[in-house]
């Protein structure tokens, strides 16, 4: 039994992957272990102001450019401690692998586009990889692209497998002007926007007077 029958079960983050054409889900992608701070950046996409033009200070081109920085630890000392079969036999090399796979197009769809341009095919389309999602809470569902992939591998077996390692990703939040209003990924992003304005709304509002002025000039 736990020590701490009565504490709150952990939520953990990570990413799930989508069939673009279907939704169903392929692959779910539990991070090990939260990370102690999440970077984000917000860019807005303002109307480009010129001296003419007065009229599209205030004005916005869509929602901002966010990017998301999260850095995953994976570690297998407590499964080798326990003699776990695949920690002791390859370490975290599954782990590490269904991560990396997130930035490769498959070897089956790069054996498909060698045979049609090898049979003449003018053009050939760009590979669709599947839509991931960044999950961090039922609150923040957001569908994302990976721009950067770092590994610093720590820690090694005799065999020279990773047992230890600290994975490095950058996503870019895909809005609906990168996906469309009717895609999947663009409804998601639509509810998590969605979410952000019921949020902003349960916010207390501040007075004037808290920031010194009576009232405005």
């Amino acid at each position: 039994m736990s020590p701490f029958p009565n504490s709150p079960r952990l939520m953990k983050g990570g990413l799930v992957l989508l069939d673009p054409q279907t939704s169903s889900v392929l692959r779910v992608i539990a991070l090990q272990y939260n990370p102690d701070t999440l970077s984000r950046t917000l860019q807005s996409r303002s109307v480009e102001l010129s001296g003419e033009n007065r009229s599209q200070a205030l004005r916005l081109k869509g929602p901002p450019v966010e990017t998301i920085q999260v850095e995953a630890v994976l570690d297998a000392t407590d499964r080798l401690e326990v003699a776990e079969e695949s920690a002791v036999r390859v370490g975290i090399h599954p782990e590490l692998a269904a991560l990396e796979t997130l930035v490769y197009p498959t070897a089956a769809t790069l054996l498909e586009n060698h045979a049609l341009a090898g049979a003449g095919t003018l053009q050939i389309t760009p590979m669709e990889s599947p839509l991931t999602l960044f999950v961090w809470s039922r609150k923040r569902i957001v569908p994302v692209r990976i721009t950067d992939f770092s590994v610093v591998e720590e820690a090694f077996d005799v065999a020279l497998n990773p047992i230890r390692a600290r994975v490095t990703l950058g996503l870019r939040v895909l809005s609906v002007d990168d996906l469309g209003f009717s895609h999947r990924g663009g409804s998601l992003f639509m509810a998590y926007q969605q979410q952000k304005e019921s949020l902003a709304a349960q916010s207390v509002a501040g007075t004037l007077e808290a920031l010194g002025i009576g009232g405005l000039p």
